[in-house]
């Protein structure tokens, strides 16, 4: 309940996972037959990055601002760099449910989670008065349940971006990804995870591997060696049931987001499948 993305909106974390956010929808949006988004950990929607958080740790300057600064952009960072520029930045930067609501269509629904109240009531206020959007305060796993599979909808993405402030965080979303290909199983399951050291990463593989579940694809950024478990060194992304292609256009992508990151010697970019068809 501490957690307040507000501080790290528009890092390379927030670049990575909306690109290949914007990836899946991009997919899904091939067909004329809506789908539905549920968001399980929202956040505020959208942010300001002249805040006194963003400007107390700078982390989007790192990240967006390095994107927005370069006069010709990476033909694969082009689709993102546009949604980012029309919504504002670098002034404001969208969060998920702002990048899925400036691309929904009339069939097309969106849910969002977010347990903070004051951020769930940000979250209201953002979409008060679209009946495409419903925002619910409300803890993001628990939401499973309640919403999946989505009502007169076959097709759409749960996206699951826990804080990651629970001990037992990567337990947690195992379960979660779990329960969501088996309670929404023609839903596509993307799931953010922080890389601080490879130990937990690799029990979190684990439980995927065993856990039953078919088509897993993980997509990881990292700017350092993970080796120092009190910094973020980089991050990674679970791809449940992924489109038609995922896996190269993600690998396009990471490979060009990379070389404008501040990084160091040893930072890599990975798209591996860790669970076959």
């Amino acid at each position: 309940m501490n957690y307040r993305h507000a501080y790290h909106a528009g890092n390379f974390a927030d670049m990575m996972k909306h690109g290949l956010l914007l990836a899946i929808l991009r997919h899904l949006q091939r067909k004329p037959a809506g789908f539905c988004v549920l968001d399980t950990h929202s956040g505020c929607g959208t942010y300001d990055l002249g805040s006194s958080e963003a400007l107390k740790t700078g982390e989007w300057k790192d990240g967006i601002g390095r994107l927005l600064a370069i006069e010709e952009t990476p033909g694969p960072l082009a689709d993102y760099a546009t949604i980012v520029r029309e919504y504002g930045a670098p002034a404001r930067y969208p969060g998920s449910p702002a990048i899925v609501a400036s691309l929904q269509r009339p069939q097309d629904r969106l849910i969002c989670c977010e347990l903070h109240p004051e951020d769930a009531a940000t979250l209201r206020r953002s979409f008060d008065g679209q009946r495409q959007v419903s925002v619910h305060h409300r803890d993001g796993y628990a939401a499973l349940k309640a919403f999946l599979p989505p009502r007169d909808l076959k097709r759409g993405l749960v996206l699951i971006d826990p804080p990651f402030e629970r001990g037992d965080e990567f337990e947690a979303l195992a379960r979660a990804i779990v329960a969501s290909r088996t309670i929404f199983p023609m839903g596509i399951v993307a799931a953010w995870y922080p890389v601080k050291h490879r130990a937990p990463v690799r029990a979190f593989h684990d439980a995927l591997r065993s856990s039953g579940l078919r088509d897993i694809v993980d997509c990881s950024l990292t700017l350092r060696p993970p080796t120092d478990p009190a910094r973020l060194n980089g991050c990674g992304l679970i791809v449940a049931g992924p489109p038609w292609r995922f896996e190269e256009e993600a690998s396009g992508f990471l490979a060009a987001l990379l070389p404008l990151l501040p990084a160091d010697a040893g930072a890599d970019w990975a798209v591996t499948r860790i669970v076959e068809e």
